[in-house]
């Protein structure tokens, strides 16, 4: 039985990954959203301003915590398992579920890359994705350019398909962005024989 965006619920236990969790944002994530918000591309690809205020990081926060309920997807706060210590943000968009299909973004705070914090954060929401029923792929849209988000795709198992031309408008223009993709472990197709 496939499962419809409306079905979902924020999981019991917090996805999990090496350095890793996944959990609800807080209001005291803010000095990370704030941070996140320095960096010259995260706040072309969403919600987030460039250059966030206190009142305007605390406004991304609010709408991470609606995502679910509006249907859109899981938003959840990368945070490090240890200390809790937010370090980013991963996504799990669910609007195309009805199709077996859900979408993944991610990005990490400038202070907290090169450290395979993505990676990890990535591989916990696979994880927590295939506990999803009727939910057979995982895609991740990544602009050729993104070396290190390339990386980190590749890296949690994703597997490039193509590239999709002039696909989506990002900071004012249309840009390519390469397909990626992640199969449900059980999946095998007709090409797997």
């Amino acid at each position: 039985m496939t499962a419809t965006p409306n079905d979902l619920q924020w999981p019991t236990h917090a996805p999990v990954y090496g350095a890793i969790r996944l959990r609800q944002f807080e209001d005291g994530d803010i000095p990370m959203i704030e941070e996140l918000a320095t960096d010259p591309y995260v706040p072309t690809i969403g919600s987030l301003p460039a250059n966030a205020t206190t009142a305007e990081a605390q406004s991304y926060i609010d709408r991470q915590r609606c995502r679910l309920a509006e249907g859109a997807g899981f938003a959840f706060c990368v945070a490090d398992r240890q200390t809790d210590v937010a370090l980013g943000n991963a996504g799990l968009w669910v609007r195309e579920l009805p199709h077996g299909r859900a979408g993944v973004g991610y990005s990490v705070a400038p202070s907290a890359r090169g450290r395979g914090v993505a990676a990890d954060a990535l591989r916990a929401l696979a994880g927590f994705a295939w506990t999803i029923d009727g939910l057979h792929r995982l895609e991740a849209r990544i602009e050729p350019w993104n070396t290190a988000s390339v990386r980190t795709a590749e890296t949690a198992g994703f597997e490039r398909e193509g590239l999709l031309r002039a696909h989506e408008e990002i900071g004012g223009r249309r840009v390519d962005l390469l397909m990626y993709s992640l199969l449900r472990p059980d999946n095998r197709s007709v090409t797997d024989n």
